[in-house]
């Protein structure tokens, strides 16, 4: 291999030959070479720096990354009691231990979340990330886009909701005046389909609350403890982020009529259900949070849930009636394209028909148009839309008993 000039040794030796020989004792030509070589050798320098800085961050950059591999991880515990420098800690496996806190530790209690060695479980750090990490995995937090315009058929139910939610949120100083509390939360029962979850999230929006939305199934855990310790963080998110909404659909899962003998299992929804109570009339007031409950099994709620103090309101939400239906069908089909639909008979054929399924008749009136390459929708479409749901409805229940 030759051996290759270094860029700055050759870059002096032309300028110092330039310098002794002169300018004018070298032919023209070869003095405009000397200057171009000058120029390139020069960018070459500065191309060869910018490189050299460019691999230094790389490397750092890797040689950090792998120092932090090398750490080793930490695990995440709860503080049950503290003492100066001494600590009862809870593992998420329910593990407890007595742990010592590291001497620069500061402002750290009952509750926290803290990070403790693996091999000592001594805590080492308290957890900063966001303490809702936990409890935001089994809810849905967010603004509803739902308004009462998009509720058909359900006027009583609407005024009812209003009454117990809307009115309390948005003109407190009048219960004041009256001299009455306003009711803690509603409890909306029904068939499926009828609009129980719709009717919660339109009064949400309607009063710009915050909505937290719970599967009642999703408040049961696995580990003793852990499902009441689920609910009071959803609650405690709804007190910082009033007004809220809280909303547990499928209650019935969490709130059954309790039994004197059962298994682990049941004594562990127990306690759950037990939290939930505490929370609605414990010694922390909901202020601005409110509660609505949906189930369509009102039959096997305990008495406890149900009592005036805690959900206050018991509003039926049922299958509607011909004239709600004819309400139901014009919130669905205002944006679509009809041409001779008479609406009159098609909601005489969807009697016993639900909400949901009166919605589903006007997304296949839609499907059987595209089917035939049109952009408008027909009476013959809502037809044939009813006699297939209504074929679905029969298959269902003929699968009840011989599925």
């Amino acid at each position: 291999m030759e051996k290759q000039d270094n860029p700055k040794v050759v870059y002096s030796e032309s300028i110092h030959l330039e310098q002794t020989l002169g300018q004018d004792k070298l032919p023209n030509a070869s003095v405009e070479k000397l200057e171009e070589e000058n120029k390139m050798l020069g960018t070459n320098v500065i191309r060869l720096e910018e490189e050299n800085l460019m691999l230094r961050e790389m490397f750092n950059n890797a040689n950090n990354e792998l120092a932090a591999l090398k750490r080793p991880s930490l695990l995440v515990a709860d503080v049950i009691s503290i003492d100066q420098n001494k600590s009862v800690i809870k593992l998420p496996n329910g593990n407890k231990f007595y742990s010592y806190v590291a001497k620069d530790l500061k402002d750290i209690h009952s509750g926290d979340a803290v990070l403790v060695d693996q091999k000592s479980l001594n805590i080492v750090d308290k957890l900063t990330v966001n303490n809702n990490m936990e409890v935001e995995k089994f809810i849905i937090l967010e603004k509803p886009q739902e308004s009462w315009k998009e509720i058909g058929g359900l006027k009583q139910e609407v005024q009812e909701v209003k009454e117990v939610i809307e009115l309390p949120l948005k003109k407190p100083k009048l219960f004041a005046k009256v001299g009455i509390e306003p009711p803690k939360g509603v409890l909306l029962y029904g068939p499926p389909g009828t609009g129980k979850t719709l009717l919660a999230k339109a009064v949400a929006h309607s009063t710009n609350a915050t909505f937290i939305q719970v599967v009642g199934s999703e408040l049961v855990q696995k580990f003793i403890g852990e499902g009441a310790k689920l609910v009071k963080e959803i609650f405690a998110l709804a007190r910082s982020k009033a007004p809220a909404i809280v909303f547990i659909d499928e209650i019935d899962a969490l709130a059954a009529i309790r039994v004197d003998l059962g298994t682990s299992g049941e004594r562990e929804v127990n306690r759950t259900f037990m939290q939930l109570l505490a929370e609605l009339d414990g010694f922390k007031p909901l202020d601005d949070v409110k509660i609505i409950g949906a189930t369509n099994r009102i039959d096997i709620l305990d008495p406890a849930i149900i009592r005036p103090g805690r959900l206050d309101r018991l509003i039926e939400v049922g299958l509607p009636n011909e004239e709600g239906r004819g309400e139901v069908f014009k919130v669905h089909t205002r944006k679509m394209n009809l041409q001779n639909v008479n609406m009159s008979q098609i909601v005489a054929l969807t009697e016993n028909f639900s909400g949901a399924e009166l919605k589903a008749v006007c997304t296949e009136a839609g499907f059987f148009a595209i089917r035939d390459n049109r952009e408008y929708v027909t009476h013959n479409d809502f037809t044939q839309a009813v006699e297939k749901l209504q074929l679905t409805e029969n298959d269902e229940e003929t699968g009840r008993f011989f599925g």
